[in-house]
């Protein structure tokens, strides 16, 4: 999860730089797989500190608890103490109480719900940032397009240099700058560049140069 915070606070390092000379996208190729990409938060949901989740232990009750995960990732089960849950899925999160419960319990049967995303909540915000009326950080919702994102922050303010604003999408160890032509999309219905967002997508709108 720290390596997760750290990629947001590179990647708004980034836009923060690129704000203050012109404006340099990615390359066409890749630009295109970042596109196409399904983002991690979406396919496979890890746990991180501020989640809670209920381990169930079948036909054990006294077993099952509700738990968030702990600043140090870790959570504390009956019987086995700590067990670290940050970074995992709820499904390998299971397996593992199992394993360590299985020193106890013969054969235990756990599942792992989670209950409140709270780190997802952060990790997975959306962004609006520069040339906008009001600067926004909102949560995910499948969906949503640069253009939700930008009338949600009010629309542009009479400085955006509105077709240089910018994508900015983690792929892989990256950063990919993707073009976005506002002024195409709000003015003249253009929406080839209205792309729909994944979770921790960043637009940045670019002032005019006088």
């Amino acid at each position: 999860m720290k390596r997760n915070l750290f990629s947001v606070t590179l990647m708004s390092g980034a836009i923060l730089l690129s704000g203050c000379a012109s404006t340099q996208f990615s390359s066409d190729e890749l630009i295109e797989q970042a596109l196409n990409s399904k983002a991690e938060l979406i396919s496979a949901y890890k746990l991180g500190p501020t989640d809670v989740v209920s381990v169930n232990v079948w036909r054990n009750a006294e077993l099952s608890i509700s738990v968030p995960v702990r600043p140090d990732g870790m959570i504390s089960v009956p019987l086995v103490g700590d067990i670290e849950a940050s970074g995992k899925t709820p499904e390998a999160l299971a397996d593992d109480v199992a394993k360590a419960l299985s020193k106890f319990v013969k054969s235990p049967k756990v599942s792992v719900v989670v209950r409140n995303m709270g780190s997802y909540e952060y990790i997975g915000r959306v962004r609006v940032t520069g040339a906008v009326n009001n600067a926004i950080s909102v949560p995910y919702r499948e969906g949503m397009t640069v253009m939700d994102l930008v009338l949600s922050a009010g629309g542009l303010n009479n400085f955006a240099s509105a077709n240089d604003s910018g994508l900015y999408r983690k792929f892989g160890d990256t950063v990919v700058a993707i073009p976005v032509k506002l002024d195409d999309i709000l003015l003249k219905g253009d929406i080839s560049t209205n792309y729909t967002v994944n979770p921790g997508d960043i637009i940045t709108i670019p002032e005019k140069t006088f």
